[in-house]
């Protein structure tokens, strides 16, 4: 199998059978944007805080550049919002009270079809999939994959977040750094970790590393900024 091959395959596992929505980076951009603007942060202090320069933040809320896995979780973080709020057909208010018991496209009640799934590529070959029919408070439920070669963030960069992770790898292999100990998972394997903790995620080897991961109470973090390890 030659790279490029290999390399479509990495971000979607399933190309003939796993039709599901494009991603919408114009509404990612525009949702971060409008909360960012609500909450009256400048865009130079939330570059500060998510450690790239306004540039980048620029170009994300304008829909010109996916950001990495690391910086959405900082830009979800600074901004309290869940990763749920961010998929394109999430436009749940976040201000509004009452809940809105309509299904969302491709959702039957509580099932959510697998050839309807919201997804988000995000930068470097990762791709998310929500696997619950609609958006959750307390909860993210996702269908991962990295892509060869692809990273959460740099290696000496690692990140962290609110709440409590708990991942199973389906297929694969993924690298996961807690603090300064290392480990890869195969298939079958499964962890469980508090997301307070620095950490990064890796795919080894030449085929994609493919998870189901849950997030809960992400957004229980009162820090701001919360990359690194300080």
């Amino acid at each position: 199998m030659d790279t490029k091959t290999r390399a479509k395959q990495a971000v979607d596992p399933h190309p003939l059978h796993h039709k599901v929505s494009t991603p919408d980076l114009a509404y990612l951009g525009k949702r971060l944007r409008l909360e960012r603007n609500r909450q009256g942060i400048s865009l130079r202090e939330v570059a500060r805080r998510v450690n790239v320069s306004p540039s980048m933040i620029s170009q994300i809320e304008n829909g010109l550049v996916m950001p990495s896995v690391s910086t959405l979780w900082s830009l979800a973080t600074i901004f309290k919002m869940s990763i749920d709020e961010l998929f394109s057909h999430s436009k749940r208010v976040r201000t509004q009270t009452r809940v809105d018991n309509r299904n969302p496209p491709g959702a039957e009640g509580p099932v959510q079809r697998g050839d309807s799934r919201e997804r988000l590529r995000l930068a470097g070959g990762v791709l998310w999939e929500r696997l619950t029919a609609r958006p959750e408070d307390e909860v993210e439920f996702l269908y991962v994959v990295y892509a060869v070669g692809a990273e959460s963030c740099p290696e000496d960069s690692l990140f962290r977040h609110g709440g409590k992770e708990y991942a199973y790898v389906i297929s694969g292999r993924l690298g996961l750094q807690i603090g300064f100990e290392k480990y890869e998972l195969k298939a079958g394997d499964s962890i469980s970790f508090s997301a307070h903790q620095p950490h990064r995620l890796w795919a080894i080897g030449n085929e994609p590393a493919v998870a189901i991961w849950v997030i809960l109470n992400r957004r229980n973090d009162d820090r701001i900024g919360n990359r690194g390890s300080g």
